[in-house]
């Protein structure tokens, strides 16, 4: 398995729009599906820091992810825009593997 961990600051205001859009079933994920090789992605919220949130993007192979990435750019790019307003901060983590 690969994963892909962001981390988001995000303005009180919009954190119902943060969450709609980043939710398992929300606009990020319904994105990801079109690509081979996606499984799942998973939203945290921080137990002690509100508005702190982790997302966990999670692909079969790190080739699945590359390859979705180049085919979804301008989609990814706009959806990216779409929501550039309602963080303080975003940061990937990384990319990691599991066996």
């Amino acid at each position: 398995m690969f994963v892909v961990i962001w981390e988001f600051i995000v303005k009180p205001e919009h954190r119902a729009a943060f969450d709609g859009a980043y939710r398992p079933d929300g606009d990020w994920a319904r994105l990801f599906r079109r690509c081979d090789g996606y499984v799942a992605t998973e939203l945290l919220s921080d137990a002690e820091q509100p508005g702190r949130y982790v997302t966990i993007d999670h692909w079969r192979l790190p080739e699945h992810y590359v390859a979705g990435m180049a085919r979804i750019a301008a989609d990814y790019q706009a959806l990216d825009a779409r929501g550039a307003g309602w963080t303080l901060s975003e940061r990937r983590l990384g990319s990691f593997v599991s066996d």
